[in-house]
């Protein structure tokens, strides 16, 4: 396993004709890359007790959220992954949340002209999110 430091982390969605990101303010996070066969990340972030309910939702729901984070640096590239929140947890006046899945390997632009178009062909919600994972496998299969 290799663990970094999450220094940037942006939540991505479809809204109308445009993409949105929405960024979440870090106290502090870790990403870790598990290594494992099925090549999965877990993500920590260490967050103001206001955003546990957002998160929470998204649990309750089983969806799959995209996630911008910057890595180590402020100056880095930022990672796509596509996740699931798995738990959250109090910590004082603050909580985590932690986030699985996979990073998605297309540069930024990439992604997101895959997620413009879907939105132009009027996908939404729950069906925004399966048809660009079908488009992710299906151009990870490409490759």
């Amino acid at each position: 396993m290799k663990t970094f430091k999450l220094i940037k982390l942006n939540v991505v969605e479809g809204e109308s004709d445009d993409i949105q990101k929405t960024t979440i303010p870090l106290i502090d996070g870790l990403i870790i890359n598990r290594e494992d066969e099925d090549n999965t990340w877990l993500i920590e972030a260490y967050l103001e007790e206001q955003y546990k309910d957002y998160f929470e939702a998204i649990m309750e729901k089983d969806e799959e959220i995209v996630l911008q984070a910057k890595i180590t640096k402020s100056t880095n590239q930022p990672a796509m992954f596509l996740v699931k929140v798995i738990d959250s947890n109090d910590i004082g006046d603050n909580c985590n949340v932690l986030f699985l899945g996979h990073i998605l390997d297309h540069k930024k632009d990439q992604v997101e002209n895959m997620l413009k178009d879907l939105i132009e062909k009027g996908y939404n919600g729950e069906e925004l999110l399966h048809a660009f994972k079908n488009r992710v496998e299906d151009a990870e299969s490409s490759d």
